[in-house]
């Protein structure tokens, strides 16, 4: 997939989750917005994967430890949302964990604890969305 296809499931992406921000508003718990953000893709004919394992590799050998992705969408979007008081640096790191494990190239931090759900949302790229 090209950059333009990236931006177009981003932005639907969005749309969607501010759907459910709209409907439900700032203050519950994580695993409601995952469940209604799923819906609320699903509706819109979006594949989507909650509670993706992801093994850690390394030098071809799975470990004994894995991640669990919040959402996968149509198998190139990483989604890890939240609930907090703030986006802390630890949970960017977290998607960026997610992206260079699983060789994905884009990843939306999502937090749905905000008036404003543009202002909890962070866009991470792994590698260049040009060169696939």
């Amino acid at each position: 997939m090209q950059k333009e296809g990236y931006d177009r499931l981003t932005r639907q992406i969005i749309r969607c989750a501010i759907e459910v921000h709209q409907q439900l508003g700032p203050g519950l718990m994580e695993s409601v917005y995952d469940h209604c953000l799923s819906a609320e893709l699903t509706a819109r004919h979006l594949a989507v994967e909650r509670q993706k394992i992801l093994p850690i590799v390394y030098r071809e050998e799975v470990l004994d430890k894995e991640f669990v992705i919040d959402q996968l969408v149509e198998g190139l979007i990483i989604l890890e949302l939240k609930s907090a008081e703030a986006i802390l640096p630890v949970h960017e790191a977290q998607l960026v964990t997610y992206l260079k494990l699983s060789g994905k190239k884009l990843g939306l931090l999502i937090n749905f604890n905000v008036p404003v759900l543009k202002d909890g949302i962070r866009r991470k790229i792994n590698g260049n969305l040009n060169h696939l």
